[in-house]
């Protein structure tokens, strides 16, 4: 991949910006980097995959859509099996998992005639993909949640909360100060910098984590509350459900995790903007808090691995071997490996269901429910 244009280009646009008005937040930085119209990443790269930056679950296995398809029949089934619900991916990827999902779930019967598809994305080029892997299903695209249709849904997130912009709080010898990004003497390069101290920080941080050492870091998105809020008040509304799968924070942690990865590699967050992807952990706890805010049950977060073991990814592999070559079989029992166990992606990655409080329980979670 030729990246010297890119990288210069949104170098040279992040300069302007700081000469201009001065050191920017994290945040700022990475809704740029991810989804400025000509150069972010998502806009004009192609991330997912082998030949991609990194590689998401539904890419390493179909069994991990397939099982996300039974528990999406399984839950419209315990909802009484409306005759319309909407079923809403959110960073959709390649479209890989709704592909899965629909192949899977296609064996409950009802599903497929009831279900319409909506896929939240902002990337021309992921778009495309997506018609492509989802060819002869009725799709709607969006760009963000605020067009919503009305009527029972279904959510379905995995690694989308994770991409989503994070501010950065370091706490300092004289408080807690904001992380920003200037540029270096030569006005080269980026740099992070750190704001003045300030007591209306203070206030934001949460109150686990006010008095931690020296040096700590706590990231907040106040973006993910805001998508979690707003699917939130739809499930209020209209009934459904929501399930987010991404690696992230089960407790509050101050911690730094925003990281860039190209060519399946860690890459300097700040070098050669728009070439390599960002992310961060998930703050669980907050996605928490804000849907309980609002009105819904919250279930979990549970490890990725007891949830699909729950669904049951173990049989489901045995099933996939019974017909495979020895290569295949072996590449099987890799792939479980890799999504469930705890030294893999089996402990890193949560999953979390939404519901209203007057609907069952959702597949693989536990029968009581959090207190709000």
């Amino acid at each position: 991949m030729n990246t010297t244009p890119k990288k210069r280009s949104l170098f040279e646009s992040f300069r302007r910006r700081i000469k201009l008005e001065g050191a920017i937040s994290v945040a700022d930085y990475m809704a740029d980097v991810l989804i400025a119209p000509t150069h972010g990443y998502y806009m004009s790269n192609e991330p997912f995959g082998v030949s991609g930056d990194f590689i998401t679950s539904p890419e390493i296995s179909q069994m991990f859509g397939e099982l996300i398809g039974f528990w999406c029949a399984d839950t419209w089934y315990n909802m009484g099996g409306p005759t319309e619900i909407h079923l809403i991916e959110m960073g959709p990827g390649r479209g890989t998992l709704m592909s899965d999902l629909m192949r899977a779930a296609a064996m409950v019967p009802g599903f497929h005639q009831a279900v319409k598809i909506h896929l939240i994305e902002v990337s021309p080029k992921l778009r495309k993909k997506q018609k492509e892997a989802l060819n002869g299903y009725n799709v709607s695209w969006y760009d963000d949640l605020t067009d919503l249709p009305t009527g029972p849904c279904i959510f379905i997130a995995n690694e989308f909360f994770d991409a989503l912009p994070i501010r950065q709080f370091e706490r300092s010898p004289k408080g807690w100060c904001e992380r920003l990004i200037t540029l270096n003497e030569g006005e080269t390069g980026l740099v992070f910098t750190l704001s003045p101290p300030a007591k209306a920080i203070e206030t934001i941080i949460p109150k686990e984590l006010v008095d931690s050492h020296e040096g700590a870091v706590v990231e907040l998105s106040s973006i993910a509350a805001n998508v979690s809020a707003q699917i939130s008040n739809h499930i209020t509304q209209y009934g459904g459900v929501a399930l987010f799968v991404d690696y992230g924070w089960g407790t509050p942690t101050a911690k730094p995790s925003l990281q860039a990865i190209r060519n399946h590699k860690k890459h300097n967050v700040l070098l050669e903007p728009g070439t390599a992807d960002l992310s961060a952990f998930v703050d669980f706890p907050t996605l928490q808090k804000s849907a309980k805010a609002n009105g819904v049950s919250v279930h979990g977060p549970l490890n990725q691995g007891d949830f699909l073991r729950s669904l049951g990814i173990e049989q489901r592999a045995e099933m996939l071997r019974l017909n495979a070559d020895e290569k295949q079989a072996i590449d099987i029992t890799a792939a479980e490996h890799r999504l469930t166990d705890p030294s893999q992606m089996g402990d890193l990655f949560k999953v979390m269901a939404l519901t209203r409080p007057d609907q069952p329980t959702p597949a693989a979670f536990p029968e009581q429910k959090e207190t709000p």
